[in-house]
């Protein structure tokens, strides 16, 4: 990643292994999040993707029960060959508590958290 990108990064990416569904124009695509943070994510570039960019969407990442997840309103900020980069514009409370363990389970730095959730409320 070029230093000036990673400089501006205020947010931590995890890198993740889950399913996830992206919801756009009235279509489902199933995908993998690749990485996720406090205010974004990323995954994989499905198979037949032409949605246009800066897009609304809804990204749904499957936890490990299936039954547990986290939604996300989101923006399709990036397109890449094989990615695709959304940036979070709303998230339920249920859905951030499930994104802030995640989160807090993976930096394992208390004070780091606690940073990114203030640039978060910025």
């Amino acid at each position: 990643m070029p230093a000036r990108i990673s400089e501006k990064r205020r947010f931590q990416r995890i890198s993740f292994d889950a399913d996830c569904e992206l919801h756009c124009q009235d279509e489902v695509w199933q995908s993998e999040v690749l990485d996720i943070s406090l205010k974004g994510v990323l995954v994989k570039r499905p198979r037949g993707w032409d949605v246009p960019f800066r897009q609304p969407c809804e990204v749904i990442v499957h936890l490990d029960d299936r039954e547990t997840a986290i939604v996300m309103a989101v923006e399709l900020r990036h397109i890449e060959e094989h990615r695709l980069g959304f940036k979070c514009q709303y998230i339920d409370l249920e859905s951030a508590t499930h994104l802030k363990r995640l989160v807090e389970l993976n930096l394992g730095d208390q004070a780091l958290l606690e940073r990114e959730f203030a640039h978060l409320i910025e």
